[in-house]
């Protein structure tokens, strides 16, 4: 942890990162906000600002904060210009209702709640309701499925989303960390200098705030609370 924080410090001023507004980051409406079984969201939660990005999309509601839109737009571009690649957004922001559905669905087809939690977050433990979060298909009627990370797509997506600002959320080993299953189709957007650098740390994002706490708030764990 020690060599982490050093490191982490030293790559918060390269990539000129204010640290002055961490904590209102971090904070529901910030792109810091964690979201995860410990820290959820209240059922009444949306964001205010979203906008549906003009990407190739499925069927799915591929709603975003309007920033998170702009970089995905500017994401899917450049898989295509720079790799001849068509990637497709395929779910984007849901509501506590819907994550709820997703959830008790998933219960149902698996037929036990510790192996739906691996698989499907609970309602307001979700990043999707953050607005923050898409899924990302490399072709139309694809399924999300472990084997999109060997593909060209998912290997161009985990190498170069955090260009963009995105970070691959769920990796394979971080499993016991994140509580949840490998996702290579699952990007969180969390601003391109925050990205950098943790693609630069390759940590699971609840690793990155807990040692951004201690860096600029000085382990202060309030600010994130729901």
């Amino acid at each position: 942890m020690i060599r982490l924080i050093a490191l982490l410090t030293v790559l918060l001023s390269m990539f000129s990162v204010n640290t002055a507004n961490i904590a209102e980051q971090m904070a529901p409406d910030g792109y810091l906000m964690l979201v995860n079984r410990q820290y959820r969201l209240p059922a009444a939660y949306e964001p205010e600002d979203l906008v549906k990005p003009n990407v190739r999309h499925t069927s799915g509601s591929i709603l975003m904060r309007k920033d998170a839109a702009k970089a995905l737009e500017l994401l899917f571009a450049a898989a295509k210009e720079e790799a001849g690649l068509t990637l497709y957004a395929h779910s984007g922001y849901r509501s506590y209702s819907t994550q709820q559905a997703i959830f008790q669905r998933k219960i149902n087809e698996v037929k036990n709640i510790d192996k739906a939690r691996l698989l499907v977050a609970d309602p307001g433990a979700s990043e999707h309701q953050l607005g923050l979060a898409m899924d990302v298909k490399g072709s139309q009627n694809g399924k999300l499925n472990a084997a999109f990370g060997k593909t060209k797509e998912g290997i161009w997506l985990a190498e170069n989303a955090y260009r963009f600002g995105f970070i691959i959320r769920y990796k394979e080993e971080w499993t016991v960390i994140t509580g949840y299953v490998y996702e290579p189709w699952h990007i969180r957007y969390v601003g391109v200098e925050h990205a950098a650098i943790i693609h630069e740390l390759d940590i699971p994002f609840e690793e990155y705030i807990e040692s951004l706490r201690l860096v600029c708030l000085g382990g202060n764990t309030e600010e994130s609370a729901i």
